[in-house]
């Protein structure tokens, strides 16, 4: 509350005797932390995800290079649901999925059987698999995709807003302090050149 009071004191002008240059400082401060809140904070986020999206993308390309995708044919479903090796999105939709016993061709039209992850609505045996192979035609990691990398970017703007957030509120309140230790040494001087003459008006000779 009151730093809405701070702003409506600058918007009232500067007639005010009450209004010191202190209190002006403090209303100043607080208009500016409210334009990068509404507008920086905002700004930093979508920058932050739009250069993690841009990262992340080149990331997946890299990622792809050298993978090959081959369609399979289920043998049977492996019980469980295991992760990843050295995956630490443990919990993770990528890192935690079904696995199969699948057939396949590599890119030489060599037969391999091996244990593959699959998607949650692969079917029984004789389902058709998308295996990611290595250019031995080795079952390897599934590439992060461009849905996945963009939802990752959305989270890191969102740490990015909320980080910029948090500074802009932390440096508002840093100022604010030190003005309001301003005031009050301001405040005690008035006082001390005010307090010994205090009840004397209107007193006669």
């Amino acid at each position: 509350m009151r730093d809405v009071w701070a702003l409506l004191a600058i918007l009232r002008g500067r007639g005010n005797p009450l209004r010191h240059a202190v209190d002006r400082r403090e209303a100043w401060v607080t208009l500016g932390a409210l334009v990068l809140w509404v507008l920086g904070a905002p700004a930093a986020g979508l920058a932050g995800a739009a250069a993690a999206d841009a990262a992340l993308q080149r990331s997946a390309a890299a990622e792809r290079e050298g993978l090959h995708a081959v369609d399979g044919v289920v043998v049977r479903p492996v019980p469980g649901r295991e992760r990843y090796p050295g995956d630490p999105e443990a919990t993770s939709e990528r890192a935690v999925r079904p696995w199969v016993l699948a057939s396949w061709r590599t890119r030489g039209g060599v037969r391999r059987t091996g244990k593959v992850p699959a998607d949650a609505d692969t079917g029984g045996p004789g389902s058709a698999v998308r295996i990611w192979t290595d250019a031995a035609g080795v079952p390897v990691e599934p590439p992060m995709d461009a849905r996945t990398a963009r939802t990752h970017a959305l989270l890191g703007g969102v740490g990015t807003f909320l980080l910029a957030a948090g500074c802009v509120d932390a440096g508002r309140r840093l100022v604010a302090r030190r003005v309001v230790r301003r005031r009050y040494a301001r405040l005690d001087r008035e006082w001390a050149a005010t307090g010994p003459d205090w009840g004397r008006a209107g007193k006669g000779g």
